[in-house]
Order: C-alpha cells, then structure tokens, then sequence
C-alpha cells in the first residue's frame, strides 16, 4: 500500500502518517513487528526528566524489538515552544537521545493528529476519557500493532519494564 493511499484511510497502526524532526516524511510501517511505546513529550516539563528513562528503555530493549517514538507537543502549558531544530538539539545535548523522534503534532482538540486521535480510541484514560491530560503519556503498542495500554505521566518508564519485557519475544 502507497503511503499516500493509507494516509488517506489508515487501517492499521502502520499506515498513519509520520514526520521525522529533521523532515522525512514516512509512516509507522518501518516499525512493523516491534513493540512500540508512543509517548507524547516537552522540553520544559516537570516530567522532562523522563526523558532519560525512556532513552534506557530503548538502548537496554531495542536489540529485542522495542522502539521509542516520541512526538513534541505544546499543547499542555507552553511546555515545547522551540523549534525542531532547537527540539533535536536539546534532546541530543541534554539527554543523549537515540531513540526516533517526530515533528511537534498536537495530540487533543480538532486539530489532533489522526495517529493520537486512533491511539486514544483505543486505549482510553482515567474514567474513560480520550483526552491526553499531561506531557509524557505513553502508549504501548505491540509487535501486531494492537495498543496493549496507555499510561499517564505519572508513571515512570521504568515501571513498564516488566510489561515490556513479557511483550517482546
């Protein structure tokens, strides 16, 4: 399937749409059969740190099968202004990050991007909800692009290990 055909009419995980930070475009296709953890993220927030869990989930899991993907948002109070030069640059200098990272998207209201608005179908919040509440909600997804759960901010990447470490085979 063209990517521009499953843009239009996604069916799986692995037709949405992505853009890389530094531009490419692309879709989640390139991850087929790894378990992925989507998590939306900022540069100026409280759970910034995070970032640093999730770089030692995917050096420590990635030979197994695990990816990271990270999506800028600047939705919730400010917290992601830069540019994604300054994104990539912050990242890289402050946190060493290996892991993909993808343009700044939002993730609620009308102008979500479709991969957020599918995700939150799929695994709903607190009391039923869709509405991403904070930076750093993760989704994890499985090796068949099925979404296993949603966790918000509050919980720490390393507390997901065990999850992940039975998903991946």
């Amino acid at each position: 399937m063209e990517v521009a055909a499953a843009a239009q009419n996604p069916s799986t995980i692995y037709d949405f749409p992505v853009r890389t930070l530094d531009g490419r475009h692309t879709n989640l296709n390139e991850f087929r059969g790894k378990v992925m953890l989507i998590v939306n993220v900022a540069s100026q927030c409280g759970f910034t740190p995070q970032y640093e869990g999730l770089e030692a989930l995917y050096r420590k899991y990635k030979d197994r099968g695990l990816v990271v993907l990270g999506f800028p948002c600047n939705q919730f109070g400010g917290q992601e202004p830069g540019s994604e030069a300054e994104i990539r640059q912050f990242c890289g200098d402050k946190y060493d990050i290996t892991f993909p990272l993808f343009s700044k998207i939002d993730v609620n209201g009308k102008n979500a991007d479709p991969l957020y608005a599918w995700l939150k179908s799929h695994a709903k919040g607190v009391l039923g909800t869709e509405s991403i509440k904070w930076n750093f909600t993760k989704f994890l997804v499985d090796a068949n692009g099925a979404v296993v759960d949603r966790y918000g901010a509050n919980v720490a990447p390393k507390e997901l290990e065990p999850i992940i470490d039975k998903l991946l085979v």
